[in-house]
């Protein structure tokens, strides 16, 4: 196969023309040492675990009484190191309550949590390993803010 660079500076003009027996193509050789050696395989570093494979004991709830839409980075600190979150937007305006109650869901979506409306305004968030035992309420997080 003929040599792309060569092509192209052929192409372009800067170069003169090849006469055909150099265009003719010849079968790559191909090394004898290449055929026989394995595929390398890649090292691979295996993820950490958190707190090996047993889920950790929940001995920490956190209540927080949010006053401005900044407080959600505590909210999100917490329940990342796997600590429930009760969440009480009482002290917000309407709309940021709305937008924490937004986040709150977010949040527990991303991280394999849950959200539970406890009343129209107080909101627990728990993670993946936490079981919530009670009544269970036919009402979404999104639908407690609209009362």
């Amino acid at each position: 196969m003929a040599n792309p660079l060569r092509k192209t500076l052929e192409f372009l003009g800067l170069a003169e023309e090849s006469t055909s027996e150099e265009w003719s193509e010849r079968p790559a050789a191909v090394h004898p040492t290449q055929q026989q050696q394995p595929a390398q395989r890649a090292t691979v570093t295996p993820l950490r675990r958190a707190r090996g494979s047993q889920a950790p004991d929940v001995n920490e709830i956190l209540t927080v009484h949010p006053k401005k839409y900044e407080d959600a980075k505590l909210i999100a600190e917490t329940f990342r190191d796997g600590i429930p979150v009760v969440m009480n937007v009482t002290q917000m305006s309407e709309s940021e309550a709305r937008r924490m109650v937004d986040f709150a869901s977010g949040l527990t979506q991303g991280l394999y949590g849950h959200i539970e409306r406890v009343t129209p305004k107080v909101f627990l968030l728990s993670p993946s390993h936490v079981q919530v035992s009670g009544e269970a309420s036919d009402d979404s997080a999104d639908d407690a803010l609209l009362d």
